[in-house]
């Protein structure tokens, strides 16, 4: 059970991974013309995704550096976030 979860959390770290840095590099809190607010909600964004790339690429380095095996908690936050990522790229078509 500890291998399946093992691979389990590595395939959802690099969809994450995949992910945040998709749209981190999307993100532009230094663009002209925002507003303050519109400023906020990017630096906001752009923190977000950072730290969820954060969080996937340590999904995908941990067995390599002998990480305890994932909780049910870990795989239940990345199983949310994979799921949400796949339910908007299907929204997106």
């Amino acid at each position: 059970m500890t291998s399946i979860a093992i691979a389990l959390l590595f395939l959802l770290g690099v969809l994450v991974l995949a992910e945040s840095l998709n749209k981190l590099e999307r993100t532009a809190p230094f663009a002209k013309g925002l507003t303050s607010r519109q400023r906020l909600l990017s630096w906001l964004k752009a923190i977000a995704w950072l730290l969820l790339a954060w969080a996937g690429a340590g999904a995908l380095v941990g067995p390599f550096f002998g990480q305890a095996p994932p909780t049910l908690r870990e795989l239940a936050m990345f199983g949310g976030f994979t799921t949400l990522i796949v339910r908007t790229r299907f929204k997106e078509g």
